[in-house]
């Protein structure tokens, strides 16, 4: 039984922290000291009678007391800033906050620019962005933490779970990255024979892009050497650039202006936006996703 009114910013803090693992980096990216945020997590928990999270080392993990909670939480939460955007605007964005996850791709080459065009017409409004693999920010959408994803299809069908809407919105094609001096560095196009062998640089295990190029790798009896496993675009093309290896990367990229293509048929993925089902959006986030829609990257 609870005690007091539990404070909506301090569930918010929780799931900051839960999401973060470390008390003294989230206190600094909330501007409090650590004892307060530590005192409350404290009466979170003595309030709800259990430990949310296990203590290992300097980080935090949550409890399955913790992890039910989180769910919870950010329901409110996220409905709280719904009610809010809803009540407050009367259809103008005059506020309101936007949580958005997706991949490398999606934080790296496409959303930037049309946040800053966003941006620069709605300032008041505020967005916070994860990146993760496609999974992950499927899971975080249902769970309340994300209000909008954007994710490789198709996804497991584990992480829909029925929950999902789901909207298409780019259809992508990796290039091949190649170092100056290398065989291929002549070429526009490639031939998955011509990769057996050679040093990979490649995403990291259990994403989505990876998932694609290990199909194609595999379908083609093509064996490359993986020399290195890395998230970030940008880390994958400094490493060729460097004569590590090759590497795969979107051709929204920066750096893809000089990739090579596929001869073999071109290496395909499909990107879409996916929402909560049963969430209804608020007038800024409406207003963003008609946006992200509109001006889609083609």
């Amino acid at each position: 039984m609870l005690v007091q009114p539990m404070d909506t910013q301090h569930l918010a803090n929780f799931l900051l922290l839960a999401q973060v693992g470390n008390m003294t980096r989230t206190a600094q990216r909330l501007h409090l000291t650590q004892p307060a945020l530590s005192g409350q997590v404290a009466r979170l928990e003595q309030d709800l009678g259990t430990p949310l999270f296990h203590r290992q080392g300097r980080g935090l993990v949550l409890t399955r007391a913790g992890e039910e909670f989180r769910r919870h939480a950010a329901d409110i939460v996220a409905r709280l800033d719904a009610a809010r955007a809803a009540l407050g605007t009367g259809g103008d964005l005059a506020g309101g906050a936007i949580a958005l996850g997706g991949g490398a791709t999606a934080t790296t080459c496409l959303l930037p620019t049309l946040l800053g065009r966003f941006h620069r017409a709605h300032p008041e409004v505020r967005f916070s962005i994860r990146e993760a693999p496609s999974r992950i920010i499927a899971e975080a959408v249902v769970a309340g933490e994300i209000d909008l994803g954007v994710v490789t299809m198709p996804l497991p069908g584990s992480a829909l779970g029925g929950r999902l809407e789901v909207t298409p919105w780019v259809t992508d094609e990796l290039v091949l990255l190649v170092p100056a001096r290398h065989a291929l560095s002549k070429q526009t196009r490639f031939h998955w024979r011509e990769l057996h062998n050679q040093p990979l640089i490649a995403f990291e295990s259990g994403s989505a892009v990876r998932t694609l190029l290990d199909r194609a790798l595999e379908e083609h009896g093509v064996q490359p050497s993986v020399v290195m496993e890395l998230r970030a675009i940008a880390s994958i093309a400094n490493m060729v650039a460097n004569g590590i290896g090759l590497g795969f990367v979107s051709r929204f990229a920066r750096e893809a202006k000089r990739g090579l293509r596929c001869a073999d048929g071109a290496i395909s993925r499909e990107l879409a936006l996916v929402e909560r089902r049963d969430r209804s959006r608020s007038p800024t986030l409406q207003k963003f996703r008609d946006a992200l829609l509109e001006q889609a990257p083609h």
